[in-house]
């Protein structure tokens, strides 16, 4: 996992809108992206609308994501 990946959340995650405060869930599959990694596995994800409006920043186990690709990694033969 790496800065700016796009990741989505493999189960729902408690959390507060991070400007109100309101209590949120963010479901399984919830898209978000990478904006910083600790060396502890921990991962601090931003998760946006889709204008590009944050809504939530959570630090997050990066076992409970999964990094989403949008191009193919070729086999080395």
């Amino acid at each position: 996992m790496h800065n700016h990946d796009t990741v989505a959340l493999l189960e729902d995650i408690p959390t507060k809108h991070f400007e109100s405060g309101r209590p949120l869930i963010l479901r399984r599959g919830q898209i978000g992206t990478v904006v910083m990694i600790y060396p502890d596995g921990m991962v601090e994800v931003e998760f946006s609308d889709r204008d590009g409006r944050a809504f939530a920043i959570a630090s997050l186990r990066s076992d409970n994501l999964i990094t989403l690709r949008d191009a193919p990694d070729y086999a080395v033969a």
